[in-house]
């Protein structure tokens, strides 16, 4: 029978060995009840699914996964999970935020457009901060998410360039914290401490958007109906769209191109579809 091997992230490829895989799991089992968490039995588990020429990130896949089944017998299970995911978030992610934020200032869409993802305000301030914002950053707080908090951030939180995820947590809580204090350095060091500490947390729109081009930061915002009639309801669902077009802009070229603060926006399709409801409803 071959010899099973797994594929480094450098390229190379490395015989399996059970023990390397058991002693990085042993890494991350500080804190947790070694009565259920068995780092020996969690690898036995992983190894399972395990074929020649798989990725050491998929071994982390893998394994993440695998324990977080297991948090049906213990949820330190989740914690170990968590771990397992971000440190392999972590060793395919850089650890400056200054170069992640200049990978996101730069970024060109796939039709070869500039579309920065951080503001031009706000990648001034980070280049003329890097250094202290890159110490004021703790790595060791993102451990701190179970694996659903983790895999939540990772969806929908986390920016991504060219569909891979290029921030780390702590990343979005700065890049939050430069959004809305950008001129303020010690106030934008403070902030994020507090809540990479989890004393506070902004709300998702917040950390949605934050720092971006067009950051529309508004937790949340409540219209009454303007009349209770056609006119009413079109000046209401204007007023809707004032808001919405302050972080997304709809424009029309050869082809219809909707560009906003994350990469797909359905505005049209919801305009479209209200413009349906009212005609319906009209007769």
């Amino acid at each position: 029978m071959a010899q099973m091997y797994v594929v480094k992230r450098d390229g190379q490829k490395q015989e399996v060995k059970f023990d390397a895989i058991t002693r990085r799991i042993r890494r991350l089992t500080d804190g947790l009840d070694t009565r259920f968490v068995d780092p020996v039995v969690v690898t036995r588990k992983v190894v399972e699914g395990f074929y020649s020429g798989i990725s050491t990130s998929e071994v982390d896949v893998l394994a993440a996964e695998t324990c977080a089944y297991m948090s049906q017998k213990h949820p330190d299970f989740s914690v170990l999970a968590a771990r397992i995911a971000v440190s392999n978030l972590h060793k395919n992610t850089s650890e400056s935020f200054y170069e992640t934020c200049r990978i996101l200032h730069g970024y060109v869409d796939p039709q070869g457009r500039s579309a920065s993802l951080i503001s031009q305000e706000v990648w001034e301030f980070i280049e003329a901060n890097a250094q202290r914002l890159d110490e004021g950053i703790d790595y060791s707080r993102d451990l701190g998410y179970d694996y659903f908090g983790f895999k939540t951030l990772e969806k929908s939180y986390l920016l991504k360039v060219n569909g891979k995820i290029v921030e780390r947590p702590q990343h979005l809580l700065m890049r939050a914290a430069c959004g809305i204090h950008a001129g303020d350095l010690e106030a934008v060091l403070e902030t994020y401490d507090l809540m990479s500490r989890k004393y506070f947390t902004h709300a998702s729109p917040t950390l949605f958007n934050a720092g971006t081009p067009n950051a529309q930061m508004s937790s949340c915002f409540l219209l009454k109906m303007q009349e209770d009639s056609i006119d009413g309801i079109y000046d209401t669902l204007r007023l809707r769209l004032m808001f919405r077009i302050s972080f997304s802009l709809v424009k029309s070229d050869d082809e219809l191109q909707i560009q906003g603060s994350s990469p797909c926006t359905f505005n049209m399709l919801l305009l479209l579809l209200v413009f349906i409801v009212c005609q319906h409803c009209c007769y």
